[in-house]
């Protein structure tokens, strides 16, 4: 067994964002910019907030951030989406979530100009990342695909399970690894087979949200396994320590995976600052 380190996979690549950073900079005369907006109290948006500020800040990248209180609408939310998505000093736009219960998420969302969509939580940034067009990958699993690729994880012809069918993580999990030519079976909580399923599993995917739904006796020896969960008391979706008895290479839980989405982030504001220009 191996450790797919995300936090030394993702110092790789924020090292490169910073280096492009500097260099946009000095040719434009502008840092790239980063919107972050955030609805109401919650205590774990904030502090994600303020680490993805302080990652910004190590790399060159400028950060805005828009707070709007609890009882904000969905009018209002998408009426400031809209005015960032408008203003040319902003390259990438990340709306945090989740968003209070009275607000419409996926109009919010929607309300952020695929160009700058660099969260990859539109409609039009699935249908790129599905089809292999120009645009942004959701950032878990595109910093998922990237991880994969600093440790020449191969895709191809393998059959990936991803456990969890999300609109943020699990869907377009499955796209991406389709794109590289793996066979990808798309499970959840309630799959009825689920052990047998990852059980034929290569490559396993959780992100499903449950503590240790993935048992570790259901992995196939010599399989990859990512554990995209995390949960209280930093548990992940797998059960991780018969898991790694099991797997050729895991992700640890932290420091695997979530590093990954943040510096994924932020090389995909770096790529709609170049992309946009000055």
């Amino acid at each position: 067994m191996a450790i797919l380190d995300g936090q030394a996979a993702a110092a790789d690549l924020l090292a490169h964002v910073g280096l492009r950073a500097a260099e946009f900079t000095e040719r434009t005369g502008r840092a790239p910019m980063l919107a972050t907006v955030l609805v109401g109290s919650d205590p774990a948006s904030h502090t994600y907030v303020k680490m993805k500020q302080n990652r910004c800040r190590q790399v060159g990248i400028e950060s805005r951030r828009v707070e709007l209180g609890q009882e904000t609408t969905t009018e209002e939310l998408v009426a400031a989406v809209e005015a960032l998505s408008a203003d040319d000093a902003v390259d990438g736009i990340l709306l945090q979530h989740p968003v209070p219960p009275q607000i419409d998420e996926h109009l919010a969302f929607e309300a952020i100009s695929p160009e700058k969509d660099v969260d990859g939580v539109t409609l039009a940034s699935f249908a790129a990342m599905s089809f292999s067009e120009p645009g942004y990958a959701s950032c878990t699993p595109g910093g998922i695909m990237r991880l994969l690729d600093a440790y020449d994880v191969d895709l191809a012809g393998k059959h990936a399970v991803v456990v969890g069918r999300s609109r943020i993580l699990g869907k377009p999990m499955a796209m991406l690894m389709l794109e590289r030519n793996a066979t990808v079976t798309i499970c959840h909580s309630r799959t009825t087979d689920l052990a047998d399923r990852v059980a034929e599993a290569d490559v396993v995917v959780a992100a499903v949200g449950r503590p240790e739904l993935v048992r570790g006796a259901w992995i196939k020896p010599g399989a990859v396994v990512v554990d995209a969960g995390y949960n209280a008391g930093n548990v992940g979706d797998v059960e991780y320590g018969a898991a790694a008895e099991r797997a050729s290479w895991i992700t640890p839980v932290p420091g695997g995976v979530g590093p990954m989405t943040i510096a994924t982030l932020l090389a995909q504001t770096m790529d709609s600052a170049e992309r946009r220009g000055a």
